[in-house]
């Protein structure tokens, strides 16, 4: 007997087709759809949106009671063009922004890094103000680190002198008077507790000295390029000697550059190679088995060790008083690392100083940086680096007065301090202006200065080499 389906079960058995067969296609297919849709916008591309990257100066320029300059570096400009840069600050936002005041700077130049600096200007005086750098493009405004400055109660900052204690210009090998005198491209200084400056003759390969009224006489040398040592100061040779130091017992040390060693002469006039075997080479040892490339400053402490700025080694060497000879800093290639010991990294470190707690501060001349190395080996950055070249500039020569300020002989021209409330000043002579002008530090000009030394009193003495001259500061804080 045939069996009759009703309506409901006909629509029962509808259903059931509907669910088993038509529904599970339909849902691979809103699958595939939305897989699809998926694949579309994974395909697509947006751009990440970055802010630029700056970084503030550590130092203000030319403090006084009412103005200073501060200065930053953008090194990246981010997602997009960089619209506006400069310097923000405040008496009483310690983390100032852009809405506090703020002096823009120039960043046109769309190769990066770029540095800039700021003038700020009607400040008030005996104020502690906050301040640091800022860069803005379409995504925001991104800061550099606060800095914090004091302005003065009066008058700030100081005035300088400058004339010339020996020499006249001309090349030559003359002892005399001041400006009868005659030196061949003089390129260290140093001066001992009686106040007599000590000169690296280098192109005439002798040591001179030069006293407070500028009369000059030979100290060392024969006057030709060789490696020879002697009892007789006057009979021994030296190839092109740059840096040189005195210690409170009156022996001299001096970086015989074209020789590769370290030489010490004592008060009687003795002679002889402290470190380095002649050859170049990067090997610490004792005496004369260590090995230096084109040494080319050195300094001693209260302990009689000497520390060694190895310009081809990229290193900061350390001899102590039985000539054993380490490396306190640096590795052979070179670059700009802070770090500790071998893992920090310097780019033709030029001229060494020591302070009187041992820490060793470094002329890092191709890195326009002066660096400081504390007796541990830790390096860090006092101011300045590759991307900051408008507050130091290729330094050479770098020294220390007595209340722990900085001088810094800046190879484009320009004798700077660092003062110990990280303050600096240009005491004379114009970035990229060479000249031989003597009188006040503002129109004072120099021709690729060197050496740089100063006294018990504060007066500065330069080696200033294209000029053949040996110049002195002198300088009074207002």
């Amino acid at each position: 007997m045939n069996k009759i389906f009703t309506p409901s079960h006909t629509l029962r058995m509808k259903a059931t087709w509907f669910q088993k067969s038509f529904l599970p296609v339909l849902f691979l297919s809103m699958l595939f759809l939305i897989s699809s849709c998926k694949k579309k916008d994974t395909s697509s591309t947006s751009t990440t949106s970055t802010l630029p990257t700056v970084t503030t100066a550590g130092l203000v320029i030319n403090l006084t009671s009412t103005t200073a300059q501060a200065a930053g570096t953008v090194t990246e400009q981010g997602s997009s063009t960089i619209t506006e840069a400069g310097i923000c600050y405040s008496a009483t936002n310690k983390t100032p922004v852009t809405t506090d005041t703020k002096i823009t700077g120039d960043v046109l130049n769309p190769t990066y890094p770029v540095d800039f600096t700021a003038d700020l200007t009607g400040l008030t005086a005996g104020t502690v103000y906050y301040a640091r750098a800022f860069a803005t493009n379409s995504s925001g405004t991104a800061y550099g680190s606060v800095i914090t400055f004091t302005t003065s109660t009066g008058a700030s900052g100081f005035t300088t002198t400058v004339s010339t204690l020996a020499g006249n210009g001309t090349a030559g090998s003359t002892n005399g008077d001041g400006t009868a005198a005659m030196f061949n491209n003089p390129q260290g200084v140093a001066v001992d507790v009686s106040g007599k400056v000590y000169v690296s003759d280098s192109f005439n390969s002798r040591l001179r000295t030069v006293t407070a009224t500028g009369t000059t006489a030979d100290f060392a040398g024969n006057g030709t390029i060789g490696y020879h040592d002697d009892n007789n100061a006057a009979d021994a040779e030296f190839y092109g000697p740059h840096g040189l130091a005195v210690d409170a017992a009156g022996n001299t040390y001096v970086a015989d550059l074209g020789n590769n060693v370290i030489r010490k002469i004592t008060p009687a006039g003795v002679v002889s190679t402290f470190a380095g075997s002649g050859v170049a080479g990067f090997t610490n040892a004792t005496g004369t088995a260590a090995t230096f490339n084109n040494p080319s400053g050195v300094a001693v402490d209260a302990a009689g060790n000497v520390y060694v700025a190895d310009y081809g080694n990229n290193a900061i060497r350390k001899i102590t008083q039985a000539g054993v000879v380490t490396t306190l800093a640096g590795f052979k290639s070179g670059g700009f690392l802070n770090g500790t010991g071998v893992a920090a990294g310097f780019k033709n470190p030029n001229g060494v100083a020591v302070d009187a707690s041992g820490n060793v501060y470094v002329a890092d001349q191709a890195n326009s940086a002066i660096r400081k190395i504390t007796a541990a080996g830790v390096v860090t950055t006092v101011a300045g680096g590759p991307s900051q070249t408008q507050l130091l500039n290729f330094p050479v020569a770098l020294t220390l007065d007595k209340d722990g300020n900085i001088y810094v002989a800046d190879e484009t021209g320009r004798i700077i301090i660092c003062t110990t409330n990280n303050v600096l000043y240009v005491l004379a002579g114009t970035a990229g202006v060479n000249g031989f002008t003597n009188g006040d530090g503002a129109t004072a000009t120099f021709s690729n200065p060197q050496g740089i030394a100063v006294d018990a009193n504060g007066n500065v003495y330069v080696a200033d080499q294209d000029n053949n001259a040996i110049r002195k500061l002198t300088v009074v804080k207002k």
